[in-house]
């Protein structure tokens, strides 16, 4: 028999400590889930000689660290990982030991280990995983401080790896969907600069040749707009290009600023096309985001701040902020919501119906529910509807300028058909 000390978290989340005498670790294990606790830590009393503590970084001393380097996919698997560990009753301190040997990224690695050393000195995990907020989002960490909270870390878990699986997906297709525009419009720019800078010149010096200074030929007039298009841009390229770049920066600038950003916003939601699909992506990933914190135990207030800062949009963060301050004083949520005119009545009213009848995130689940289905939907639509119209625009250009050089030749044709 040997002395094992805990720590461990009691059904309604108070912290507890003791000493188990055990044959082995499991028996412990064993003997605290059949006291209904929550396993944070075990630790032999007289550990075995020899046995040497794996160096790591400080706990929260920054260093220099290398930079994780993880996709989505890797923080979803780790979430799983450890919610399994957890609820198979396996000590939290051993369930991150376990996952940092088994990281391949370095970076992340060193993250975990500095995690590791702060829960072995007394931390909590959600205390833990705030030193790296990089890693960590907001969400993520008061999931998992609710999670500790109510002792259901590893239900808490699951919810979260299904929340990151959720907004993954959905940001798979909305860039699926952007990705062919964008391609195209900068295929279409490309070979539009190539036209004009490199081709349409050429041509132009075989008109010239064709006239004589006192006697030039006489060219139609989209042909003399575009040939003096081309000398301009070929004559000014390089400051066009400064100018081009310059634009950019300056409209980054501009948007990162708060006047800018939240114009930028406003601008966004009414674009054509494209306006109603960001509007439903935002509402999308509100509702499932305060769903996912209010079931996990988050309280509302907390919930509502950490909503409007992962928003993505300015004037959804102020409606969603003003919404925290109506509920700080006593008042409903939904009103606000509605006041802001970004969120559809029937939004609104159907969080007025949760408030109500006190089913808030069951509700806000059907919403998110219902717009992803709207989302893939307006993304099949648009993919099959934004095709034809760059393949006309493409038709457009490329088709104006091959017409505009060759209507002198046609003309010139046809006079001398006529001579002969």
């Amino acid at each position: 028999m040997a002395e094992f000390k805990y720590v461990a978290r009691t059904p309604d989340g108070q912290e507890t400590t003791g000493v188990v005498n055990a044959g082995s670790q499991n028996d412990v294990v064993q003997e605290l889930r059949r006291r209904n606790l929550t396993i944070m830590n075990i630790q032999q009393a007289r550990p075995a000689f020899g046995r040497r503590m794996r160096p790591g970084p400080h706990p929260g001393r920054p260093g220099r660290a290398p930079k994780p380097r993880l996709k989505k996919d890797d923080l979803v698997v780790f979430t799983r990982q450890l919610s399994t560990m957890i609820s198979s009753g396996i000590p939290l301190l051993e369930c991150l030991e376990i996952l940092e040997e088994q990281t391949a990224d370095k970076g992340f690695r060193y993250v975990l280990n500095n995690v590791v050393e702060m829960v072995r000195g007394g931390s909590d995990l959600s205390e833990a995983l705030g030193h790296h907020p990089r890693v960590f989002t907001r969400i993520f960490v008061n999931m998992v401080r609710a999670g500790e909270a109510s002792g259901q870390l590893d239900i808490i878990l699951v919810r979260l790896a299904e929340y990151q699986e959720s907004t993954a997906a959905l940001k798979r297709e909305i860039r699926a969907a952007m990705t062919y525009p964008a391609i195209s419009l900068a295929l279409i720019t490309l070979i539009t600069i190539f036209l004009m800078v490199y081709i349409v010149p050429q041509f132009k010096q075989i008109f010239d040749s064709l006239g004589t200074p006192d006697d030039p030929i006489e060219l139609p007039f989209l042909t003399n707009i575009l040939l003096s298009t081309s000398v301009f841009m070929r004559n000014n390229f390089l400051f066009l290009l400064v100018g081009a770049i310059g634009a950019v920066v300056g409209l980054i600038m501009w948007r990162k600023s708060t006047g800018g950003r939240r114009q930028f916003d406003r601008m966004v939601l009414k674009v054509p096309i494209f306006g109603p699909l960001f509007r439903k992506v935002a509402i999308s990933r509100f509702s499932r985001t305060f769903a996912t914190l209010i079931r996990s135990g988050v309280p509302i207030l907390g919930s509502l701040e950490i909503v409007a800062s992962t928003s993505g949009n300015s004037l959804i963060k102020e409606a969603v902020l003003r919404a925290r301050d109506n509920v700080r004083q006593g008042d409903t949520l939904a009103l606000p919501l509605a006041a802001s005119g970004v969120f559809p009545p029937m939004v609104t009213k159907m969080i007025a119906i949760g408030e109500k009848s006190g089913a808030l995130e069951n509700l806000l689940e059907k919403i998110s529910e219902f717009y992803d289905q709207q989302v893939s939907a307006a993304v099949k639509g648009l993919t099959s509807m934004i095709e034809p119209i760059l393949i006309g625009f493409m038709g457009v250009m490329v088709g104006g300028i091959v017409l505009a050089i060759f209507m002198p030749i046609f003309d010139i044709q046809s006079k001398l058909t006529a001579g002969v």
